[in-house]
């Protein structure tokens, strides 16, 4: 086993990746692997997981093999990597076998220190007989939570990961990294894997540079629209649930002069293929997709995501989102929510064709999961608390922080719609216990709807069909009409009250009932803002925007925008002429802080962030005469 100092890897850091220091949970997922330990990491989209298992593996002997579901997310790797001057290669279905003959030729030349593969690879005899003759120090599963059936994404191939690794005769490391996985799906992994002793590390989930927002328009395409406008010149994705939505809202807004393209399976492989290469080269602004659409796109300047309907659950959801502010600029993600997404996503559910199950069993239970996942969904479209905090506490984690509001209800991370929203605390208490009287009277038996009904008094069939109305509970809630949904809602979230996970669920009480009937606690619970106060929220919110998407360097200075707008234009000749993705040569974050470093010589140029040995032969002479030219025009010494 080998081990290396704290030097040596920050070393190997700035000489691979051109950054002096690690970010959050890096450098304790490094030094786990590096100490040859099976090391499973859980990492935000964006916190930067890939150089968590990159860096270790050209320090170590051998070659690592790594696990990836999608193409386009191996494609994306094997750029930047190779921009780094990291050796590597991808084994998979898009390459021709004299290709694929010429990848394993280098391999057994020992050229590489990293091959991409997808996980159906691995079930191939001629695969495993080759990979018994190499020497393979590291087996990194990237997106780890397609192992699990809790998780989002469950994909039977990655099962066969651990019959794999049992195979090789000198059992390698084996790293499991993902973005999104709450503490159960975090259990399955490692058990599906047979990680051995694991490390596991979970960096915070906050992504706090995101806002994020639940809108619930009337009109939702004039909210788009409306909201794209003030968005002019950044790049955004909307996400659909349907192929159908992405073609018709794709072509709506085309009509009215947005630069957007539709993505969805059912376009061509071709269409596909021009519509995502156009907008990760910034030919188009927008794109509109399914969420066939995103995995392994590391597009840095995403400014914007919208989900046009509320996604399926919120692992789902957050990773998506978080596509959104890779760079850590100021970035939105909002929802624009209806009744109808709740009822569409059941649909989609219940009428799925696209995953094939083992049994009617197996598929009945899944199916279960994923309404139950659904349910929490919703709970957060709906929800008047810190909707940052619900995603964290749905993630397992728990933070208290004292800059931040700590309780129940109140405004906590000063950064959502929420929280940002100019609203009341009000004592729902008495509300709360009738809400409550009445669904133990009701038995459990009905959904949230009907108990609505039952509160509000309402004479409609199905009440009467049941014999409701003779309830004591019957119609106690009139004076609380507007709202007795928030407050189930609240009660739903803070485990006052359950709902069931079937195709049919229905309300009972939860496990802390009691502490609000037998008048053991206060109930406060933040009331929705009224109509005047909303727009005045949202034109405060779009000026914090505005005033944040001001350009500022590392150490918090304005810089020259015409400049850095100089080095972009380079930059994009560079990537045109390379068949590259811009961000794949340089991120903005790196062209900010060549701004305001102005470097003259290569020796200054190594001290901009992402500029590593390779980069810096590669491009520092380009970048130095724009740099010159441009302060010499300028009439700046």
């Amino acid at each position: 086993m080998s081990e290396f100092s704290a030097g040596q890897r920050l070393d190997a850091l700035k000489k691979y990746f051109g950054h002096g220091s690690f970010r959050g949970a890096q450098e304790r997922a490094v030094e786990s692997i590096l100490a040859g330990r099976d090391t499973l990491c859980v990492m935000p989209t964006g916190a930067g997981k890939s150089v968590c298992f990159q860096l270790p593996a050209m320090l170590l002997d051998g070659i690592t093999f790594v696990i990836s579901p999608l193409i386009s997310l191996m494609k994306d790797q094997i750029d930047s990597l190779s921009q780094n001057g990291i050796p590597c290669a991808c084994i998979n279905s898009s390459l021709s076998l004299s290709e694929i003959k010429n990848v394993l030729s280098n391999v057994k030349k020992n050229k590489y220190k990293l091959i991409y593969v997808a996980p159906e690879r691995l079930d191939n005899d001629w695969f495993l007989s080759f990979a018994k003759t190499l020497k393979i120090s590291m087996i990194v599963v990237d997106e780890a939570h397609c192992v699990s059936q809790w998780g989002q994404d469950f994909r039977t191939s990655y099962t066969k990961i651990s019959d794999f690794v049992s195979l090789i005769a000198q059992r390698p490391y084996v790293c499991a990294f993902t973005a999104t996985a709450t503490p159960r799906v975090r259990e399955d992994i490692a058990k599906m894997l047979k990680l051995q002793n694991p490390e596991i590390i979970v960096a915070g989930f906050d992504r706090e540079n995101l806002n994020f927002e639940v809108r619930r328009p009337a009109k939702k395409f004039e909210e788009l629209s409306s909201f794209l406008k003030e968005r002019n010149s950044q790049s955004g994705i909307i996400y659909c649930l349907t192929r159908k939505t992405v073609d018709e809202l794709s072509e709506k807004l085309k009509n009215l002069g947005f630069n957007a393209v539709p993505y969805h399976a059912g376009l061509s492989a071709q269409d596909r293929h021009k519509n995502q290469e156009d907008f990760i080269f910034d030919r188009v602004r927008i794109i509109v997709a399914t969420n066939a659409f995103g995995m392994g796109v590391n597009k840095s300047n995403v400014s914007f995501v919208v989900h046009y309907n509320m996604p399926k659950d919120i692992e789902s959801y957050y990773q998506e989102a978080g596509r959104a502010g890779r760079d850590g600029s100021p970035a939105d993600a909002v929802i624009l929510y209806s009744g109808q997404d709740i009822r569409t996503n059941l649909f989609l559910i219940n009428e799925s064709k696209d995953k094939q199950y083992a049994s009617a069993e197996e598929e009945m239970y899944l199916k279960s999961l994923e309404r139950k996942r659904l349910k929490e969904m919703d709970l957060y479209c709906n929800t008047h608390e810190c909707l940052r905090r619900y995603i964290l506490k749905y993630f397992g984690e728990e933070i208290e922080n004292p800059q931040r509001g700590s309780q129940e209800g109140r405004s906590w991370c000063k950064n959502c719609g929420n929280c940002n929203s100019n609203s009341e605390i009000k004592n729902i208490t008495v509300l709360s216990q009738k809400i409550l009287s009445c669904v133990f009277r009701m038995r459990g038996n009905f959904g949230k709807n009907t108990v609505i009904d039952v509160l509000k008094g309402s004479k409609n069939a199905r009440v009467q069909r049941f014999m409701l109305d003779k309830l004591s509970t019957y119609g106690i809630c009139k004076e609380h009409r507007t709202e007795i949904q928030d407050a189930i809602t609240f009660l739903l979230v803070n485990g006052f009250l359950e709902m069931t996970n079937g195709e049919f669920p229905v309300i009972k009480l939860g496990g802390r009932a009691d502490e609000i009937l037998k008048d053991k606690i206060k109930v406060e619970m933040k009331l929705s803002a009224k109509k005047q106060q909303e727009s005045q929220a949202a034109d405060e919110r779009s000026a914090k925007i505005s005033a944040a998407k001001i350009l500022k360097s590392p150490s918090n200075a304005s810089i020259d925008q015409k400049l850095f707008a100089n080095l972009k234009s380079l930059r994009a000749k560079l990537a045109a002429a390379q068949n590259l993705p811009a961000y794949i040569i340089f991120h903005d974050s790196a062209l900010i802080d060549m701004c305001a470093k102005l470097p003259k010589t290569k020796e200054d140029f190594s001290q901009v962030s992402g500029v590593g040995a390779q980069k810096l032969a590669r491009y520092a002479d380009v970048f130095i005469d724009e740099i010159k030219n441009y302060l010499g025009h300028a009439g700046t010494p």
